[in-house]
């Protein structure tokens, strides 16, 4: 345990560059704060405690506002960066090295005991106020754009925006980045190109006035 609180504090100076020392880090961060409570309460899971599990988690959401449910898997060095109103479900099992934003949601789609909620790979970095339902799979070192809702698979290293989400294409400088202002919006791009389209068209036909 000792081991992973050093991980994640190293982790937490890389990615934040408004982290100045370990003590602030340790104490003032609830980020990480609820992945440490979450690891005890998934130990309880594992055990068949599962009251004392829950009540550990519920715990957790009232002092860091971020409600993981003990089922959960939550893999090594995930950084819930300004975690207020982070959920993630009971089946949900999210990868290493997973950067997450404030207001995400990995939720379920089914009434069902069964898989329900998103598998997250490796690297991935999710947007402020991202939207994951269901039993999908999103690939590693791909990156979910701010407000974005999915409902499909995201395929390793592609770029999701918009509602609902929309495969894009975007130069990374890194597998894990911060620059959500740069993300394209296929929405705008299409209506850029109706508009170019359009004003071609209307040049056209004023030329053909012209010649009659």
């Amino acid at each position: 345990m000792f081991d992973r609180i050093k991980e994640d504090i190293t982790m937490v100076r890389l990615r934040d560059p408004a982290a100045r020392s370990k003590v602030e880090i340790f104490f003032c961060y609830p980020g990480i704060h609820a992945i440490w409570v979450h690891l005890i309460a998934h130990k309880f899971w594992k055990w068949k405690s599962y009251f004392i599990a829950r009540l550990i988690s519920h715990i957790n959401r009232f002092f860091t506002g971020i409600e993981i449910h003990p089922a959960a898997q939550i893999g090594r060095r995930v950084f819930i960066d300004h975690g207020m109103g982070v959920v993630i479900g009971e089946t949900t099992s999210v990868g290493d090295d997973v950067l997450i934003y404030q207001g995400v949601v990995l939720g379920g789609t089914s009434l069902y005991k069964e898989k329900r909620h998103p598998t997250v790979g490796n690297g991935v970095v999710i947007g402020a106020g991202a939207k994951i339902f269901g039993a999908v799979k999103i690939g590693d070192g791909s990156k979910v754009g701010g407000g974005a809702v999915v409902l499909k698979d995201v395929p390793p290293g592609d770029t999701v925006v918009g509602v609902p989400g929309k495969n894009v294409s975007e130069n990374r400088h890194c597998a894990i980045d911060q620059e959500h202002q740069d993300l394209p919006d296929p929405i705008n791009e299409t209506i850029r190109e109706l508009i170019l389209r359009q004003s071609e068209l209307e040049i056209e036909i004023a030329n053909l006035k012209r010649k009659k």
